[in-house]
């Protein structure tokens, strides 16, 4: 009897030998009673189951209608009115920008207006014009319109910041009187004297070897760097004689004298002339009215060329260093924008940079002249791009000669001083060659010729101003009647 319990298999629960059943599941073995048990505790776990499924169901379902990420959803809605709130303060600021500018150009307006009124009623009250005066008349009035109608100097930029676009209205600092030129454009190549053209000399109605330009439409006046008179002149248009504007007072490293001044610019915002005081290693402000003396802003820097950006930041070549650097007024170093990498014609270095310009990108264009090019160095590169000359000095119009005086338009457009082949030269965006656009008609002073040309300036009309630096005068070459795009 022993013998046979002994066979019997064994209740995994229990221990007693009467198991009959097989979980498949667990593969356990269950006497009848236990198995019943097993069955009752795993349909239990089933309901478990399914009542935390159904659970799960709802909460699915009431997250579709208001999900649960309420805090994520709180902070993006935090965001979102923070940053309307950001454009709509930055909107309305922007409105007053542009609402006083208008106000502002409106009144420009109004001066240059009423100055053309005053000539119109001169010229018919005593009979007095020609068709030179008909044709500048109505160029000035084709600009006002132009002014009132399309201020081309506003941009609108948008600086994307995270979740918000910042909106900004940039009033271009850079100089009004350039205008837009169609590429086909020409200019009359008999110039007309409107400064010195009386010998050199320090009389009032002379100049001595200048050398830099700038036009002011506004003031109907051009200022000049009277180098070896060691002054600045004002020259209003069509008059007989000059003023001396700053320096004067012979060569001199007072703040009332000047010694050579190469270059100036005018700053408009404090209505004052900017002038590389060259023979006195040092940049100088000077009042535009009424000043006795300039303020150094920038000392122990021998300078040929300047430039300003829209930001305010001066651009100096220092022909000396064989670099440009970039300053705020009131830095004592300044900061390597092009070159400062040892004399050289490599795309990294400069040979003597003489004129620089700056346009809307803040990119550097720089007459490196004694490698015969003008190059384009883009905000923050290491190296230049050569945009004119560059195939060693010549006269054909793939080379330069001792290259100057340097303007681009909005178009890109170089316009350059070619000052050694006696000419001014123009290279289109990419070109291989240049076009000369007056002079080249060997040196000489004929009204076609040019004597080692310097500086450069446009008038709003896009009249070309050119330093004609061994004939000890200033060259005006009017534009071909609709060649400005403007």
């Amino acid at each position: 009897m022993a013998a046979a319990t002994a066979d019997r298999t064994v209740c995994d629960k229990c221990s007693k030998a009467k198991g009959i059943s097989r979980c498949e599941g667990c593969s356990r073995i269950f006497c009848y009673n236990d198995f019943i048990e097993h069955r009752h505790d795993l349909n239990k776990q089933l309901d478990d189951i399914v009542i935390n499924h159904d659970i799960f169901r709802q909460d699915l379902t009431e997250h579709k209608v208001e999900p649960k990420t309420r805090a994520l959803h709180q902070q993006i809605n935090d965001w979102e009115c923070d940053a309307i709130e950001k454009i709509r303060r930055t909107a309305e600021e922007v409105r007053q920008i542009l609402v006083k500018h208008s106000n502002d150009n409106t009144i420009g307006i109004e001066t240059k207006l009423s100055k053309l009124t005053d000539q119109l009623r001169h010229g018919r009250q005593e009979n007095d014009f020609v068709e030179t005066d008909l044709f500048q008349w109505k160029a000035q009035l084709i600009q006002l319109t132009e002014e009132i109608n399309n201020p081309s100097n506003i941009t609108i930029r948008q600086d994307s910041i995270t979740l918000v676009n910042k909106i900004s209205v940039e009033i271009s600092t850079l100089p009004l009187h350039m205008p837009k030129i169609n590429a086909n454009a020409g200019w009359l190549q008999n110039g007309i004297t409107v400064a010195g053209g009386n010998q050199k000399g320090d009389e009032l109605n002379q100049l001595y070897f200048p050398w830099g330009i700038c036009v002011d439409d506004d003031e109907q006046a051009m200022y000049i760097a009277d180098t070896f008179n060691h002054r600045i002149v004002e020259w209003k248009y069509g008059a007989a004689y000059g003023r001396v504007l700053a320096g004067g007072n012979s060569s001199g490293n007072r703040k009332d004298q000047l010694n050579e001044p190469s270059n100036l610019l005018l700053d408009k915002e404090n209505d004052a002339l900017i002038i590389c005081d060259q023979g006195n290693r040092r940049v100088m402000r000077w009042p535009r009215r009424n000043g006795t003396q300039g303020e150094i802003i920038i000392e122990n820097v021998l300078c040929t060329g300047i430039a300003m950006d829209k930001d305010k930041y001066l651009y100096v070549s220092e022909c000396e260093r064989n670099e440009v650097r970039k300053w705020l007024v009131g830095e004592k170093i300044g900061t390597i924008v092009a070159g400062g990498r040892g004399q050289g014609n490599g795309f990294n270095q400069l040979n003597s940079p003489s004129c620089i310009f700056v346009d809307q990108d803040y990119s550097v264009y720089i007459s490196d002249e004694k490698n015969h090019r003008v190059m384009k160095w883009i905000k923050d590169a290491t190296e230049g791009i050569i945009v004119a000359g560059g195939q060693g000095e010549g006269n054909d119009l793939a080379r330069l000669s001792c290259p100057r005086g340097v303007i681009v338009d909005p178009f890109g457009t170089v316009y350059v001083a070619d000052t050694k082949n006696n000419r001014i030269v123009r290279w289109s965006k990419e070109a291989e060659d240049g076009t000369v656009v007056v002079g080249g008609n060997n040196q000489g002073s004929l009204q076609a010729q040019l004597y080692s040309p310097q500086g450069l300036s446009f008038d709003q009309q896009g009249n070309l101003y050119v330093v004609d630096r061994l004939n000890n005068r200033i060259q005006k070459f009017d534009i071909v009647p609709n060649s400005s795009s403007q």
